[in-house]
């Protein structure tokens, strides 16, 4: 049976990730090319400190608070958030780190007459809340869970029922979509189909998803 909502986290699914973009990073930052070593998954033998997330012995957040820091000290900035980070590094324009393929697929569902979700941990605690008035695609979406207002996060079971309890269809009628091994996990735990997003592949992870809602 094809799903009827397609649920999306946001940070590296619908935005290109901040590996990606180190050189727009570093120009927009004054950094000279190249200052920015650390690649994630692009590259995980550059980042132990990726590999020890992966690995469970850190947190997403614990991730992106240190090379907060770092990239602040290396600018002249003493960063204590995330989203100071991320609203220095993207600029002024944050639909130029939105990923084509997501606008392309978000659409795609949309005129499908598909449901559509975000379930994030870290939206606006990473991207500030004002982020989401400069983001039109964001009205096609029924619902936004960000668990930055909330007591629990992904892979916690509760996070996934207050997204379904929002979107008001069962666990069975929806696919959800995340980078991040542990959120697939969790998902598939509750019973929601899944597509473990690639952020190198991007384009066949969105073929995936829309394949589940039949489209």
């Amino acid at each position: 049976m094809n799903a009827e909502a397609m649920i999306l986290d946001f940070g590296g699914v619908i935005t290109r990730t901040l590996f990606e973009t180190h050189p727009e990073t570093e120009a927009l930052l004054g950094l000279a090319p190249g200052s920015l070593t650390w690649r994630g998954p692009f590259q995980p033998e550059s980042d132990p400190l990726w590999q020890s997330m992966q690995r469970g012995e850190i947190s997403e957040r614990d991730y992106w608070l240190k090379r907060t820091h770092e990239v602040g000290a290396m600018c002249g900035h003493d960063w204590q958030q995330m989203s100071d980070f991320v609203i220095a590094a993207r600029g002024g324009e944050p639909m130029k780190m939105i990923r084509p393929e997501a606008l392309a697929a978000i659409e795609t569902a949309h005129k499908a007459g598909r449901r559509l979700a975000i379930l994030s941990n870290e939206l606006d605690l990473f991207y500030g809340a004002e982020l989401r008035e400069k983001l039109p695609f964001l009205k096609y979406f029924d619902v936004i869970t960000d668990a930055t207002h909330t007591e629990f996060l992904k892979p916690d079971p509760r996070i996934y029922q207050l997204c379904l309890d929002q979107l008001g269809l069962p666990a069975g009628a929806c696919v959800f979509v995340d980078d991040q091994a542990r959120n697939i996990e969790g998902a598939a735990a509750v019973g929601l189909q899944t597509v473990s997003f690639d952020v190198r592949n991007p384009a066949d992870s969105y073929r995936s998803a829309l394949k589940l809602l039949g489209l």
